[in-house]
């Protein structure tokens, strides 16, 4: 089991960023949650088997199409997950 924090930057709110995340999230079977946060970026925690938080690492680097993603900070994160959440705050 990994569990990891996603901070994603560039263009990537106002470009369905959290829906396609969660939606590709599930697909996946991980567990977390995503949010966007007050300076412009995208914040998430993934929970889930290696290859599969691996994968879906893979697949914020490209995010949905208009997305721009200019890096994402990665550090190891703790709690215990159930299903995938679009968090408002």
């Amino acid at each position: 089991m990994k569990t990891q924090r996603l901070l994603i930057l560039g263009r990537v709110q106002g470009v369905w960023f959290r829906e396609s995340m969660r939606i590709e999230a599930e697909r996946l079977n991980l567990a977390g949650w995503v949010r966007n946060t007050p300076d412009g970026a995208v914040e998430a925690v993934v929970q889930g088997p290696a290859d599969a938080v691996n994968a879906l690492i893979e697949w914020a680097h490209g995010g949905p199409p208009q997305a721009r993603v200019e890096r994402i900070v990665l550090t190891d994160a703790q709690g215990h997950y159930s299903g995938f959440e679009k968090r408002i705050d």
